[in-house]
């Protein structure tokens, strides 16, 4: 019994840490509604490529931002020039440089004037670009003063400190030549169509996990509802299987405690609290791995004697054996990929701890009927909104995304993630989505299909097929306005939660099984099907 609470009380935990969930790329286009528009200043924010060759031999590539004005970039590097770099004289390039070029790129120092300035001077002198070194290691969005001169036809490209320190080294007595490129991203890349292929497979798995567990609690208690025995008196109402059921109040409180939670990982988020993070999202995969690993062992013969048999262990309660013979491999396996978080192919073991602790959440923490989930869906579905989007009113930047990329700590984002590198993007980054956006809308998915076995519904008749549908056209959509966006990063739930809950409460009203879908939460008790009869 105490091991049961202790793994509700974790996995719950786990649950609201998780809850910050969005679709993200990482960003290569800026829009900016604050930075002023009018024509000859109303270029995107992109982010540029910037090979270097030195002395003919290819060497270190910078990504810089192009300005709010001036001439575009090449999409392509194919179609990129190789061009000489040249420093200006003087180097602020605040009047026309000293420098008598014939088409080079030249490289100027920020400060002592504006960007357009220094850009209607390099033309002036025939550049073929200007490459503006920042004062400071960040990038810096060039934008155009009052009354400027914008009939600039050449690229404007800002570069961080340590680029242009390392370049002007070059030149000392090398030959230094640059392209400039913006290269787009690819319209599909096959990262995400795995990563959809993940969450979908992961609510699969834990709802049939769900339903089956509940179909066997259903039998159970219809053996002991025919025999009239004391044990089934006894027993009923007593919360001992290990189950969670959320109610509406809980449901309510979990978005507010979210909210807060996510406050405090906006303003305190650090290296040392993503530490703690990682030990926690380790603690809880530990949990999962482990539940999913003596779930799937004890399916076999061989294995079942072990998980069957317990001894009492201080602090947990009655253990399985099987369960202390799993539990140091996946210790093990959350500490190794602790150690190694940083590494190229980490994301592997992230994944693999993260898909375990969902399908662990999803078969034990339940929502017992339609209204609760109408609730948590419609708390989560503002929750979502209100993050990515409206935060930035207040905080002049969107508090999830900024959460979830880490910006504030010296981590690639916090681990409560699932996330598959961009295969074929000329950016690199990764693919990801947030738990929540896999446990929110995969709690109602298996109550949908949990009172389809109960009240014995076929595919055609149930709920689970259209709801599963739903959900999986819902992250699909989440995904084209993810690339529509140019790789703003998306609240999932703001296209997930509308298909999924609107096609169960669509249905549920034509079939006329809302009533009890968003009360009873199942049908008739005892189930006719799980009826044994009576022995003769």
């Amino acid at each position: 019994m105490d091991m049961y609470i202790d793994r509700a009380v974790c996995i719950i935990f786990m649950v609201l840490l998780s809850s910050s969930g969005f679709g993200l790329a990482g960003d290569i286009v800026h829009e900016d509604d604050v930075a002023p528009k009018r024509p000859g200043c109303d270029n995107k924010f992109v982010l540029v490529k910037v090979p270097i060759w030195v002395n003919g031999v290819q060497s270190n590539e910078y990504v810089g931002v192009g300005g709010r004005f001036g001439l575009n970039l090449e999409s392509k590097e194919k179609h990129a020039n190789h061009t000489r770099l040249a420093l200006a004289d003087p180097p602020d390039c605040c009047r026309t440089p000293k420098n008598k070029l014939k088409g080079e790129v030249i490289l100027v120092y920020r400060g002592n004037c504006s960007f357009t300035t220094k850009a209607n001077a390099a033309e002036e002198a025939n550049a073929s670009a200007i490459l503006i070194i920042n004062n400071e290691t960040e990038l810096f969005k060039m934008v155009c003063e009052a009354n400027a001169d914008l009939d600039i036809k050449i690229p404007a490209v800002m570069l961080p400190q340590d680029a242009g320190e390392n370049l002007e080294g070059f030149m000392g007595n090398s030959t230094v030549s640059v392209a400039l490129y913006s290269p787009k991203r690819p319209a599909v890349d096959i990262a995400e169509v795995f990563l959809w292929l993940m969450a979908v497979g992961t609510i699969l798995c834990g709802s049939f996990w769900s339903a089956w567990t509940a179909r066997e609690a259903a039998i159970e208690q219809d053996k002991l509802l025919k025999d009239a025995s004391e044990e089934y008196l006894l027993t009923e109402g007593v919360g001992a299987s290990g189950f969670v059921d959320i109610n509406t109040t809980s449901a309510v409180l979990f978005v507010v405690f979210a909210s807060c939670f996510l406050v405090m990982l906006y303003e305190f988020m650090s290296a040392k609290f993503i530490v703690v993070l990682v030990v926690l999202f380790c603690i809880g995969g530990v949990e999962g791995l482990q539940t999913c690993f003596v779930a799937l062992l004890s399916c076999f013969r061989r294995f079942q004697r072990a998980g069957e048999s317990y001894v009492k262990v201080p602090f947990f309660g009655d253990v399985s054996y099987l369960t202390l013979a799993i539990c140091p491999f996946c210790i093990s396996f959350s500490v190794l990929w602790a150690k190694f978080r940083h590494i190229s192919f980490a994301w592997i073991g992230q994944d693999i701890l993260g898909i375990a602790l969902i399908i662990t959440v999803l078969q034990i923490v339940r929502v017992p009927n339609l209204k609760v989930g109408t609730v948590l869906l419609g708390c989560a579905f503002l929750y979502d909104i209100f993050w990515v989007f409206v935060s930035k009113w207040w905080f002049h930047e969107s508090v999830m995304i900024v959460v979830a990329r880490g910006d504030k700590s010296d981590e690639d984002g916090i681990p409560m993630l699932l996330k598959i590198p961009r295969m074929f993007d000329p950016w690199g980054g990764y693919s990801v989505i947030g738990f929540g956006d896999i446990i929110l809308p995969g709690l109602l998915v298996a109550f949908s299909l949990r009172y389809d076995w109960l009240a014995k519904k076929n595919l055609r008749s149930g709920y689970f097929v259209w709801t599963m549908a739903a959900y999986c056209l819902g992250l699909l959509v989440t995904y084209v306005a993810l690339n529509m966006m140019d790789g703003h990063g998306q609240p999932a739930l703001l296209y997930i939660v509308p298909f999924t809950l609107g096609t169960f409460l669509t249905l549920g009203k034509k079939r006329g099984d809302l009533r009890v879908l968003w009360t009873r939460g199942e049908p008739e008790w005892p189930c006719p099907h799980f009826r044994l009869q009576p022995v003769q």
